[in-house]
């Protein structure tokens, strides 16, 4: 039954990036630090008499970001402060952006971006001691892009999907990893409900760290305000930040929702005004852009021809796609590109899940050719692959050492389909019989009785000569 109540939602995501050091200070930016302030340094503290300084990778980083999704780069723009106490706050201010971003506008698949800027990153609270809390600086000051969309979601799995597309551009840029486990990259959600044009009351679900969570708390609210809104019970849905609980898999509330001015803004003193146009060459910033996930998708399913599930895979999995491109380079064969697209996406996918290592792309691309010439069977072949995923070897040199090369010596195998009739009288009088599964079971003892080796349809032929 569909709700006559619309759920519009807005996203706000920030993601950390790659860079040498921290955001304003020489301190080491390293997400995988295991142990607690390690990397911090006076300016990351907020001591008096500090000064920080620019972290301009970052700075080109949200501008590539801007380049990609078509927003429009600002020339003039600074740095505010953004003041508010907590523990994982080390100066009492984050420094930000309010008003003038870096990056205003643009889009992915579709759903329209406000804005994107940058900002420094805070410390983590850990809250495991029991009847206390400790506080590891090693993450505040790390480089940390926020992207904010326009209200124009209007489903957990559109949602998801805009995440997942930035997520991957910010891989293919080189911009950040944004492992979400790690805590790399959080989503918060912004949603109301509305049976008008008018929009509902807005509520933010804050610190989502899964894109399986993010779908789970955006279905929940949509749940709750429904019900709140059934039962006439709308008053009840006001401002707040709410978070979400794990193991009851609900929404609960946590504040009511701050405006900006409750953080009382004001450029940052510290730090100069930048014009980023004369700093940075965008036209020279935009040529270095690589093919972006949606351009892969594009060129792989229109102008390669693979379907869509296989084309997901390469886009979502840069290794696969990089493996992939290395192996069918320029050809034009699409019976190549198709069979080695197969065994990428289906088999060394699997095998890879499993442990197995990434061949050599010569000696994948010999194993397809192999298969192509019908020198080893498809079981053959997925024998031979999982080999090479264990030691990476010439898949020649493994279909002979084991005996997978496929027979089509029509005199070997004429024996050994004389021994099966002989062996199966049974099924052979079913088969003259009319049972046509029969011909199927002899065949199939036949690539038993030469480990997967015949020629299937030297095979097949071979018997329906000798069952006249």
């Amino acid at each position: 039954m569909l709700s006559k109540y619309t759920p519009t939602i807005g996203l706000e995501i920030h993601a950390e990036l790659k860079t040498n050091s921290k955001m304003f200070s020489n301190a080491k930016n390293n997400p995988d630090e295991e142990r607690p302030n390690v990397n911090i340094n006076p300016i990351d503290l907020g001591h008096p008499g500090t000064l920080p300084t620019i972290n301009k990778k970052a700075v080109e980083h949200v501008i590539k970001v801007g380049l990609a999704v078509g927003g429009e780069i600002a020339n003039f723009t600074e740095f505010d402060r953004k003041n508010y106490f907590y523990p994982d706050i080390p100066k009492g201010y984050q420094i930000s952006q309010y008003k003038y971003p870096i990056v205003s506008g643009g889009e992915i698949n579709g759903v329209k971006i406000t804005r994107i800027h940058l900002e420094e990153d805070t410390g983590l609270s850990k809250h495991d001691r029991g009847d206390f809390s400790l506080v590891d600086y090693n993450r505040a000051g790390i480089p940390l892009m926020e992207l904010v969309t326009e209200p124009v979601i209007h489903s957990a799995k559109q949602a998801v999907d805009f995440a997942k597309n930035l997520q991957m551009l910010l891989r293919y840029l080189g911009a950040g990893d944004a492992n979400m486990e790690k805590g790399e990259m959080r989503v918060e959600v912004n949603i109301s409900l509305s049976d008008t044009k008018e929009l509902g009351t807005k509520v933010e679900i804050k610190n989502l760290n899964s894109f399986k969570v993010v779908e789970k708390s955006i279905e929940y609210e949509i749940k709750r305000m429904t019900e709140l809104l059934e039962a006439g019970r709308g008053d009840e849905i006001v401002q707040e930040t709410r978070g979400w609980d794990e193991n009851k898999e609900i929404t609960f509330s946590q504040r009511r929702k701050e405006t900006s001015d409750d953080y009382r803004y004001f450029p940052e003193p510290d730090l100069p005004k930048m014009m980023l146009h004369e700093v940075f060459n965008l036209d020279a910033l935009k040529e270095q852009l690589p093919e972006l996930p949606w351009q892969k998708k594009e060129r792989l399913t229109v102008e390669v021809g693979l379907n869509e599930e296989a084309a997901d895979i390469f886009v979502s999995d840069l290794e696969m796609s990089q493996f992939f491109d290395q192996i069918v380079g320029d050809t034009t064969d699409i019976d190549f590109i198709k069979l080695t697209s197969n065994y990428i996406t289906s088999d060394l996918v699997s095998l890879r899940k499993e442990g197995g290592q990434l061949p050599s792309a010569e000696n994948f691309s010999n194993l397809i050719k192999m298969i192509m010439a019908n020198e080893v069977s498809s079981r053959g072949a997925k024998d031979i692959l999982a080999m090479m995923v264990k030691e990476d070897k010439d898949p020649k040199e493994i279909a002979e050492k084991e005996g997978l090369l496929q027979q089509s010596d029509e005199g070997a195998l004429k024996e050994i389909v004389q021994k099966i009739i002989n062996d199966n009288q049974k099924v052979v009088e079913e088969y003259k019989g009319g049972k046509e599964a029969s011909l199927q079971f002899l065949i199939g003892q036949g690539m038993k009785e030469t480990k997967g080796s015949a020629n299937p349809q030297i095979l097949k032929d071979l018997f329906l000569e000798e069952l006249k």
